[in-house]
């Protein structure tokens, strides 16, 4: 299986100069353990870092494509990127997304001028397929592509040049395609530094499948449980190839722990995250034994979330 490249992610990465806003890396003066800088993908203008794989995936596309328009599907963060990018190359859009996405991302992506078909979120998929078949729209998949996985290895470049002596990289991890850019990236421009995935507990398929060797296979219920609602994907073929060459490890992080990790980024760091934008902050702050000590750069991957969410997620829990 052909895996992306560097230099497909520096392609990449002149694409979409311009649109996906460079994010800085920002040095946490209250990090107690050794560096912590944190790479804060919520300031894109989505608000989350799938911008930058949506926009390379539609910038590849033919003139015949864009005219017939695309289709993806998504929790949420997705479906924004590629209504946003298609918006900004004036593609037609339709967007397929479980019908428990917080409205917050629905409205957003609607106010991209896309069509939403809301479905149960074990048809997400196959409802995209269909609707691809059916009005003849190009698939752009929220992680099993080249063009995707290469759009997110650019948060890796941007890492590798603002701190070239970065030692550990926490990455979340979903259906894969963030860590597989990364990870490939970091792999290549800093050969000794360490890259972990991160994921909740109540979706650790990953973590079984890489301690296996093979896929594992969670079904949806069991994914669901987890508040990190934009991490219950799995991992594709390609994907997960990339993950074995690219992580030394997985780290899983209870609830608690995630909700933990959103309070400490508002109040310490003064940055909303969403649940699944805050893991790889709470394996930094609560796994500090099981990773290597040194410059540490945790991925903040996005900040859309329901207000009342938030509200009760800032909500110190009583003792």
């Amino acid at each position: 299986m052909k895996l992306v490249t560097i230099d497909e992610i520096r392609a990449a990465a002149e694409r979409i100069k311009g649109t996906a806003v460079r994010t800085p890396l920002l040095r946490q003066p209250w990090a107690e353990r050794g560096e912590l800088w944190l790479k804060p993908e919520s300031l894109q203008d989505i608000g989350a870092f799938k911008v930058r794989g949506a926009y390379n995936a539609v910038a590849a596309l033919d003139e015949d494509q864009r005219a017939r328009g695309v289709v993806a599907y998504s929790s949420g963060n997705h479906a924004q990127a590629v209504a946003y990018a298609a918006k900004l190359f004036g593609v037609p859009a339709v967007i397929v997304v479980p019908d428990v996405t917080p409205r917050i991302k629905v409205e957003a992506t609607l106010a991209h001028g896309a069509e939403v078909v809301e479905v149960p979120i074990g048809e997400r998929e196959s409802a995209a397929y269909a609707l691809a078949e059916e009005r003849k729209l190009t698939l752009i998949p929220p992680f099993d592509h080249p063009a995707v996985i290469a759009g997110q290895g650019t948060i890796g470049l941007e890492i590798a040049e603002d701190l070239p002596g970065a030692e550990v990289v926490l990455i979340p991890v979903s259906g894969g395609g963030l860590a597989s850019g990364i990870g490939t990236a970091i792999r290549a421009l800093c050969p000794d530094a360490k890259v972990y995935g991160v994921e909740p507990e109540l979706a650790a398929d990953t973590a079984e499948g890489l301690r296996q060797g093979s896929r594992a296979d969670w079904p949806i219920e069991r994914r669901a449980r987890t508040i990190a609602d934009g991490l219950r994907s799995q991992p594709s073929e390609l994907t997960f190839a990339h993950l074995r060459q690219v992580l030394d490890g997985v780290l899983t992080v209870t609830e608690d722990e995630i909700r933990s990790a959103v309070r400490t980024l508002a109040y310490r760091s003064r940055l909303i995250a969403e649940p699944s934008g805050a893991v790889a902050t709470a394996a930094y702050l609560f796994h500090g034994d099981e990773l290597p000590t040194g410059k540490t750069v945790s991925i903040v991957s996005g900040g859309n979330v329901d207000p009342a969410m938030l509200a009760e997620l800032l909500t110190p829990p009583r003792p």
